[in-house]
């Protein structure tokens, strides 16, 4: 399945970017701790080019912590300034400690101000809103479920004195990699209605049989484990309930079963990939 989803204000959000880039000292990227590379925009690091880079691992608490700490050790490169750290809910004053040492020990403030400025960049859904919020300690951008809450520019002044620059999510025009793709659908960086979710939901439940079976069998009470993702997921649909008329499974019940569990983390702590593959 290609799943393609680049409206009109991304491109807008993609200029803006470039044009105010100079303006400022140091980029926050946020990735999404359970899928890092499939999270990791190709524009974002054509953009910013050599500018020092934190880069924030968010829903790290939702992330299997072995692949997590993996992870930060495959980003984390000082050599070209580029610093990596995992943040979770919950730990705001944590997470406002770690992101204003990482950016200062990157950032030198443009010559005629005292502070730095920050860009905060991502793809959609990945949590930049929240860590927004939570940096400024009150709730200043938008946060909801769905993919493409914020669509404009907004600076935010945190009293540090940093200046963040929070910027629309954005994707890449055209995604050759189908599976960082298919991961993205699982993880919700696309709204629904663009996705097929049993293709979705088939891609995850094979992942998961292979990397995680003991929280699958925890999840939906499973004695035996399915021989492959199409028997996970009339399993599930049969747990359920998710019965059509004559007993069929409603697979596309059970398929929004999987993902939406995935996604809130009712499975347990899952990452869909490691940096070897």
């Amino acid at each position: 399945m290609t799943i393609q989803w680049y409206p009109g204000h991304m491109t807008k959000a993609r200029r803006n970017i470039a044009e105010a880039m100079p303006n400022h000292d140091v980029v926050i990227e946020v990735l999404d701790a359970r899928m890092p590379r499939a999270s990791e925009n190709p524009a974002v690091r054509e953009l910013r080019g050599s500018k020092p880079c934190v880069k924030v691992l968010a829903k790290a608490d939702l992330a299997d912590p072995e692949a997590t700490r993996l992870w930060l050790e495959h980003l984390d490169d000082p050599g070209h300034s580029v610093r990596a750290l995992a943040i979770s809910q919950g730990r705001g004053a944590e997470t406002r400690a770690r992101i204003a040492e990482a950016c200062g020990a990157l950032a030198k403030p443009t010559r005629g101000r005292t502070t730095a400025r920050a860009m905060v960049v991502g793809i959609p859904n990945v949590g930049k809103s929240t860590l927004i919020n939570t940096l400024a300690l009150r709730a200043v951008a938008r946060v909801g479920d769905e993919p493409a809450v914020t669509k404009a520019v907004q600076v935010v002044t945190l009293q540090n004195g940093m200046v963040l620059s929070d910027n629309p999510g954005i994707l890449w025009p055209r995604m050759e990699d189908q599976g960082d793709t298919m991961r993205l659908g699982f993880g919700g960086a696309f709204p629904d209605v663009t996705l097929d979710f049993e293709s979705v939901a088939l891609f995850g439940a094979g992942l998961l049989l292979e990397r995680y079976p003991g929280l699958l069998a925890q999840r939906y009470k499973l004695a035996t484990m399915p021989a492959d993702a199409a028997a996970l997921l009339v399993a599930i649909g049969r747990r359920r309930g998710c019965l059509r008329a004559g007993g069929a499974v409603d697979r596309h019940k059970a398929s929004d079963i999987l993902i939406h569990d995935f996604r809130n983390g009712s499975l347990g702590r899952i990452t869909l990939e490691r940096p070897a593959g």
